[in-house]
C-alpha cells in the first residue's frame, strides 16, 4: 500500500510531543499524515480520546493507517473494535504499560487500564525497546502476542522518543515503509 493512497493518523501518547519528536517529523514528511490532536494531554480520559480518534478516522477520505506511540498504542487497542471497518493497519511504537503502578507521577492510567488483551481486527506491527522505562520488553512482547501483531526488537532505544535520541528516527521510517508494503 502506498502512503499517498492512505490517510496516516499519528497518535501521540501521554503529554505533548516536543518539537523534533519523530511523530511531528513524520507529519511534516508525509503529505497524507496528520496528528490526532487530543484536548487533554496530561489527564487523558479514554472516552474523549477514543471519540476524537473515531472522529478523525470517520473524516478520512482514504483507507486509514494508524501510527501510535506510547499511550496512543493502548488507545488503539481499546478502540480496535469500533475502528475495524476503515482502518487498514496500525504501526505501534513503544506501548506504555499502564497496568503497572506508578508509571508516571501525575497520572495513574485512569480508564485506560486494564490494557486490552484482545486481538486487533487489522494487521499491526509493534516496535519495542529493550530498555523502555514505561514498558518492559517482555510486557511489550505480551502485548504483541495478545494483539496478534508482528514484533520488532528496537534494541536499547529507550522510549523511542526525543529524550532517548529519537527525533528523526530513520530506522522507524524504514520499518514503517516495510509495514506499508505488507499491507499491499
Amino acid at each position: 500500500m502506498k502512503i499517498s493512497e492512505t490517510d496516516i493518523l499519528l497518535i501521540p501518547g501521554y503529554g505533548k510531543p516536543l518539537p523534533g519528536h519523530w511523530i511531528l517529523r513524520w507529519r511534516d514528511k508525509m503529505p497524507t499524515a496528520r496528528v490526532v490532536k487530543q484536548t487533554e494531554l496530561l489527564a487523558p480520559v479514554k472516552k474523549e480520546w477514543l471519540g476524537k480518534l473515531v472522529e478523525e478516522v470517520e473524516a478520512a477520505g482514504r483507507p486509514v493507517v494508524l501510527v501510535a506511540h506510547s499511550l496512543g498504542c493502548i488507545l488503539v487497542a481499546h478502540g480496535a473494535h469500533v475502528l475495524r471497518d476503515k482502518v487498514r493497519g496500525a504501526y505501534l511504537v513503544a506501548p506504555s504499560d499502564w497496568d503497572r503502578e506508578g508509571l508516571v507521577e501525575d497520572f495513574d492510567g485512569g480508564d485506560f487500564k486494564p490494557v486490552p488483551q484482545d486481538p486487533l481486527p487489522f494487521p499491526a506491527h509493534l516496535v519495542a525497546s529493550r530498555n523502555d522505562s514505561y514498558c518492559t520488553f517482555e510486557r511489550a512482547q505480551e502485548f504483541a502476542n495478545a494483539w496478534g501483531t508482528t514484533f520488532q526488537d528496537a534494541g536499547e532505544a529507550g522510549h523511542i522518543n526525543l529524550e532517548s535520541g529519537h527525533g528523526p528516527w530513520p530506522e522507524g521510517m524504514m520499518s514503517f515503509a516495510h509495514f506499508m508494503k505488507r499491507l499491499g
